[in-house]
């Protein structure tokens, strides 16, 4: 009873988690204009998605958008990571204490603040995008840190001091030594990077060019407006962007099981 309990518990939760999600997807297949108004199947929404300019050039600006603030917030984080590693204990504690703060504090604080102090203070125009990459950056960089930093935990420290003893210069045995074996903790932390970017609403809508839209800003105004065959569109996006990271999250769990197995199997010829 207690077995099935447990399954009866963790199928509730999934439920709970993905049925909203797959009626979304249902009714983006159909031509209702309401969730519950269902009429006949359709492909309107879809047809409406990949034809719509003004959709085609946010959903393109939002992925040029993550992809670029998620590189150089993977360089910072990891940097960060590294530099708190090998510092001294206490130094080590104070920045990962410092890097909590931004991980904890609400992005609405986040965003307001870098509007304030980029914007107000030092005068750069939000027109340059420069804020709003800015606000992504510290956004996510934190977020990298987290994942490498385990990563690092789990390396032998002694390898690096090695290769130093065997001649190579710093940049060497980092790029050599430290990197690969830190590697996937940086494409994780590429990863979130890239989730974090895509989703965030706050510090965009305070960052932003007039002019601009993310797939979080253009959503919440396209549901306030009457357009409703964007709005509906707009089901249509989210059945796709759930699919991509649903292959995506798939493709990575197949690789890591084939990687295992490998190492398996080398390990039993050892």
């Amino acid at each position: 009873m207690k077995k099935a309990w447990k399954y009866i518990f963790i199928a509730f939760v999934l439920i709970f988690i993905y049925a909203p999600i797959l009626i979304l997807i249902f009714y983006s297949f159909t031509d209702a204009t309401n969730i519950g108004a269902f009429r006949n199947f359709s492909l309107h929404n879809y047809v409406t998605l990949f034809t719509t300019e003004a959709i085609r050039e946010m959903i393109i600006g939002t992925i040029c958008l993550a992809v670029g603030s998620a590189a150089l917030a993977t360089l910072f984080g990891t940097a960060g990571a590294i530099g708190s590693f090998y510092s001294s204990r206490k130094a080590g504690m104070f920045y990962e204490s410092l890097n909590k703060v931004p991980v904890i504090n609400a992005d609405v604080v986040t965003g307001f603040s870098i509007c304030i102090l980029l914007v107000v203070v030092l005068g750069i125009s939000k027109e340059t995008y420069i804020p709003l990459v800015i606000g992504h950056v510290v956004l996510c960089a934190p977020f990298v840190y987290l994942s490498v930093i385990p990563k690092l935990k789990q390396m032998d420290p002694s390898i690096y001091e090695a290769a130093l003893d065997l001649g190579a210069t710093p940049a060497k045995a980092l790029r050599s030594i430290v990197i690969p074996q830190i590697s996937s903790g940086i494409v994780s932390g590429f990863a979130l990077a890239i989730t974090l970017s895509l989703d965030d609403y706050f510090i965009a809508t305070y960052t932003k060019p007039a002019t601009f839209d993310t797939i979080s800003t253009y959503v919440v105004n396209a549901t306030k407006g009457q357009q409703t065959a964007i709005k509906t569109a707009l089901w249509a996006l989210s059945a796709v962007i759930f699919v991509v990271v649903a292959l995506i999250v798939a493709i990575s769990y197949l690789r890591g099981a084939r990687a295992e197995n490998v190492q398996k199997a080398e390990r039993s010829k050892a």
